[in-house]
């Protein structure tokens, strides 16, 4: 996360919107979120926020509409293609993950589509399962709409909340540290002061 930090920072505002936007996006579209790390992003999106680089209103109104378009590609995608959805090699790696989100969608029907934005292997792989079992489209839309609003809002919020505990923490180590320096000083003064008496003392008695 540091790293993705350091290189969105250095970024103008509108680009960082277009980078998040587009890694949410990819992330939930074509089953990239096992090497896109969309939700990050959206919280470090949130630290510069607090910063002042992006607006968050603007940011997170930008995360909640790419996260519901990336679900809906990537349902769209797996009603077109079906059930081969499941045995595309990308997804035969991980064919663990899809065979426990298929269980989810099995056991919870649409409600999955909301509980799997929250979970980090679901979120790319729920939408295309749920397209390749033919759920109803409103229902699938509905759900992932609130999942996409919920998780977008309040993934932006977080970081922006770590980005005002990171400058008090920030300035309150400053603070630490100039007592720390001034106490120091102040020691060594003091120090200071003792050894000349004493030396004083000893030059007066000889």
């Amino acid at each position: 996360m540091s790293a993705l930090t350091h290189w969105l920072e250095h970024l103008s505002g509108p680009v960082v919107y277009v980078v998040v936007v587009g890694l949410v996006f990819a992330e939930d579209a074509f089953f990239l979120g096992f090497v896109l790390p969309g939700e990050t992003a959206v919280i470090v999106g949130g630290v510069l926020a607090r910063q002042g680089v992006v607006e968050l209103v603007w940011l997170a109104v930008a995360v909640v509409l790419a996260a519901i378009a990336g679900d809906g590609v990537g349902y769209a995608l797996g009603r077109r293609l079906g059930p081969p959805v499941l045995h595309s090699r990308l997804l035969r790696r991980h064919a663990h993950g899809a065979d426990k989100a298929r269980d989810l969608i099995l056991r919870r029907g649409p409600a999955a589509v909301f509980i799997g934005r929250f979970v980090a292997l679901f979120r790319s792989l729920v939408p295309a399962l749920a397209g390749a079992s033919n759920m109803p489209y409103r229902r699938f839309f509905l759900y992932n709409a609130l999942g996409g609003l919920v998780w977008g809002v309040g993934n932006a919020v977080l970081g922006y909340a770590l980005g005002a505990a990171y400058q008090r923490a920030e300035g309150l180590i400053g603070k630490t540290l100039a007592l720390v320096v001034a106490a120091l000083a102040l020691v060594t003064l003091v120090v200071w002061r003792i050894r000349r008496h004493r030396r004083d003392r000893a030059e007066s008695g000889d």
